[in-house]
C-alpha cells in the first residue's frame, strides 16, 4: 500500500496533474497484451527528464518499486506491474528534441510513437529502419526496452544498431548521458548497449540519439508459394547464403495458410500451397530488377509453385494481403494467443518447424508458426482457452519442451519481444550462472535498491 507521504511526496515533485491513484487509472494501467493483471498503486506521468530525475528519487526515499510504461504493447509482461509497484507512464513525453538531417539523427523523447519517427525522416529522404509490428502505435521507449525489430532486420538490423546515446536515470536517482552523436566512438563502455533491451531494470531512458539512413528509393516484392514447410524454409538458407541481401524475408507456416483459407485470403493462392514465403528488395529503382532475378534464381528448387513479384504500391499491396489476413484469421483460432518469438540459426529453421508441428500434435494444440524467417526469427502462436485448465497445461508443456529445443539448435528464447516476467523461469537454460551472476552485479550496480521493473528479465 502506498502511504499518504510518499503520494503527498509524488504529488509535490511532479504536481498533483500528474499523479493519480483513483481505482479507473490503476485499472487502466494493470497490463499490458499479457492476459494477466497486477493493479499498480498509482499511475506516475512524467513530462520531462527532470520529472523523472525527481520521482526517482522520491522512489528511494520510499523503497517504492517503479514499474516503466511506453505503449503497454508487450506480450511478454515487460510492462506488466510488479506487485506494490507505481506505473511511470512516459506517454506524455513525446517531444522531438532534435532533428538534424545533415548529421542523419533525431533526438526523442520516449513516449515517442515510432512511426512518427519514420515520417519525419522521410520528410528528408531518410528513414529509421526498425519496424516493429506495432510501430504505428508503440512507442520508442518500448523499443528500446525490448531490443526491438521487425521484418526490415535481416538487412538493416534492429533497434540497438540506430541508437547513438542515451540519457537516463538510473535506479538510485544518478543522472547519466552514454555514447555520443558519432556513429564511431570507443569512449568507455558501451552502456548504450548495455541499456537498450534491458527491459528498464538498469535505468529509465528520458531521451534517445537516434541515428538514420538514407531511404531507399524503391521497393519491388516476391510472394513465392511451395508445396511445404521444408521446401519453403530450404529456400531461405539459399537466400541468405547469396549476394543479395532482402529487406524482408517473411514466412508464414502450413497452419498459418490453413487459417487464412476460411477468409478468402488465400484464394489467389495454387491449391496446393503449405507455405509461403513474402521477400522484398529495396535500393536504386533501376538496380531493383537485377536484385529481383537473383532473388528468384536463390527461391528456385524443389516445392516451389509460384512466384509473383511487384514493382509498385498496387502490387505490392495485393501480394501481402495474405500475410495481413493472417492477425485476424488466427484470432478466430482461439481467444487467447501465447506468443512466443524464438530463433535459432537459418539453417535449423525447418528443424524447428518440423518439432513445433509434432510437438502440436502430440499436445493435441493449434499452433500458428510465421516470422522473420531471414533472421530465423519465428513467431510461434499457441492458439487456446484460457478457461480449459487440461488444455492450458498441455500448452505449458509444449512450451517448454520448444524452448529446450530452442537452445539445443543453438539458438536463442527471444528475438525482439523481450524476456519479460513470461520467459524468465527459462533464462538459466540459456545463461549459465557465472555470466547470471555478472549480471546481477550491473543490476546492482545501476539499481541498488531493486526498484526498476522487478520480476522482469532476470530469473529470481
Amino acid at each position: 500500500m502506498l502511504s499518504d507521504r510518499a503520494l503527498a511526496d509524488f504529488r509535490a515533485a511532479l504536481g498533483s496533474e500528474r499523479v493519480f491513484d483513483d481505482p479507473a487509472t490503476r485499472r487502466l494501467y494493470a497490463s499490458d497484451e499479457t492476459p494477466r493483471q497486477v493493479e499498480p498503486e498509482a499511475v506516475l506521468f512524467p513530462a520531462s527528464h527532470d520529472d523523472v530525475a525527481v520521482l526517482v528519487r522520491v522512489a528511494c526515499t520510499h523503497r517504492i518499486a517503479l514499474t516503466p510504461r511506453a505503449a503497454g504493447s508487450s506480450n511478454v509482461g515487460g510492462a506488466l506491474p510488479a506487485p506494490g509497484s507505481v506505473v511511470v507512464s512516459f506517454e506524455c513525453m513525446r517531444r522531438v528534441l532534435e532533428f538534424d538531417p545533415d548529421n542523419r539523427i533525431v533526438v526523442v523523447e520516449p513516449g515517442v510513437v515510432t512511426d512518427d519517427i519514420d515520417r519525419l525522416a522521410r520528410s528528408a529522404g531518410l528513414f529509421y529502419p526498425p519496424d516493429p509490428g506495432s510501430s504505428a502505435y508503440c512507442r520508442i521507449g518500448g523499443n528500446l526496452a525490448m531490443n526491438a525489430a521487425g521484418p526490415r532486420a535481416v538487412k538493416y538490423g534492429v533497434t540497438r544498431d540506430y541508437v547513438l546515446g542515451l540519457r537516463a536515470v538510473t535506479g538510485d536517482g544518478r543522472e547519466i548521458r552514454t555514447g555520443c552523436r558519432t556513429t564511431k566512438g570507443v569512449t568507455g563502455y558501451d552502456l548504450t548497449r548495455l541499456l537498450v533491451g534491458s527491459g528498464g531494470t538498469l535505468a529509465l531512458v528520458t531521451e534517445a540519439t537516434l541515428k538514420l539512413l538514407p531511404a531507399p528509393e524503391a521497393v519491388a516484392t516476391l510472394r513465392v508459394c511451395f508445396n511445404s514447410n521444408r521446401a519453403a524454409l530450404d529456400a531461405v538458407g539459399r537466400v541468405m547464403r547469396q549476394a543479395v541481401v532482402p529487406c524482408a524475408l517473411e514466412f508464414m507456416d502450413r497452419r498459418s495458410i490453413d487459417a487464412i483459407r476460411p477468409t478468402g485470403a488465400a484464394e489467389h493462392l495454387p491449391p496446393a500451397t503449405q507455405a509461403l514465403l513474402m521477400v522484398e528488395a529495396d535500393g536504386a529503382a533501376q538496380d531493383l530488377p537485377r536484385q529481383i532475378d537473383a532473388l528468384q534464381d536463390a527461391l528456385t528448387g524443389p516445392g516451389l509453385l509460384d512466384v509473383q513479384s511487384g514493382f509498385d504500391t498496387a502490387s505490392i499491396a495485393r501480394l501481402w494481403a495474405a500475410r495481413k489476413s493472417l492477425s485476424l484469421a488466427v484470432k478466430r483460432i482461439a481467444p487467447l494467443k501465447l506468443n512466443e518469438d524464438m530463433v535459432v540459426p537459418v539453417s535449423r529453421l525447418a528443424d524447428f518447424v518440423e518439432f513445433i508441428d509434432a510437438t502440436a500434435h502430440t499436445q493435441r494444440l493449434s499452433v500458428v508458426s510465421f516470422g522473420h524467417a531471414g533472421n530465423g526469427n519465428l513467431h510461434v502462436n499457441l492458439m487456446v482457452h484460457p478457461d480449459d485448465a487440461d488444455e492450458m497445461a498441455r500448452a505449458h508443456t509444449a512450451l517448454a519442451a520448444m524452448m529446450q529445443r530452442v537452445i539445443a539448435l543453438g539458438g536463442t528464447l527471444s528475438g525482439e519481444h523481450g524476456i519479460g516476467t513470461e520467459k524468465r523461469h527459462f533464462v538459466p537454460q540459456e545463461i549459465e550462472p557465472a555470466t547470471l551472476g555478472l549480471m546481477r552485479a550491473i543490476k546492482r550496480e545501476f539499481d541498488p535498491y531493486s526498484l526498476l521493473n522487478p520480476g522482469k528479465l532476470l530469473p529470481d
